[in-house]
């Protein structure tokens, strides 16, 4: 599949929560994860801002309409992946890749550290994959205030605090 990378806009807004909602039916192959699917999506006026903030990005169709997203925020000198989704039917494409690709890309011209996020250690498309991209896990004693905050947050929203993780990956890509 053919796909472009762009800055996201507020003309896609309305389109990336149905994109986060297809992207979690992966989560339908894990039996206890599998309420995921229905879980709660960022919001659009949370898209908006992080639009505004200029830290979203967009994978396109050859039509020009989005079929993946990345978003996040700058912190404790590292950009923070907050979501990285694509729609079910596009995966395994290299469009998460690619938008990974173009968030490290953004950390090293603002010249930051480098990216962080969160994810579960045990799913094949969370912590096996990113280790592949080259984050490692941040080990709990490593973890930084506002890390430690995040997956508290997390676990409680009801995600197992037991099965996620913090990682990051530094220099540019």
């Amino acid at each position: 599949m053919k796909f472009g990378l762009r800055a996201a806009t507020t003309g896609d807004v309305p389109h990336l929560p149905g994109i986060e909602r297809s992207a979690a039916k992966a989560f339908l192959s894990l039996p206890d994860l599998a309420w995921i699917a229905d879980d709660a999506v960022q919001s659009e006026e949370r898209h908006r801002a992080l639009i505004e903030n200029r830290t979203a990005w967009v994978a396109t169709d050859e039509g020009g309409s989005p079929i993946g997203f990345l978003n996040g925020e700058v912190f404790e000198g590292c950009f923070h992946i907050l979501e990285v989704a694509v729609r079910l039917d596009a995966q395994g494409q290299g469009i998460g890749r690619a938008l990974i690709d173009l968030a490290g890309q953004f950390a090293a011209a603002n010249e930051l550290a480098g990216l962080t996020l969160t994810t579960f250690r045990d799913v094949p498309w969370n912590e096996p994959l990113y280790r592949r991209l080259g984050f490692r896990i941040v080990e709990n004693s490593d973890l930084t205030p506002k890390l430690a905050r995040i997956l508290e947050d997390e676990a409680g929203t009801g995600l197992p605090a037991e099965r996620r993780c913090a990682m990051k990956l530094t220099g540019a890509r």
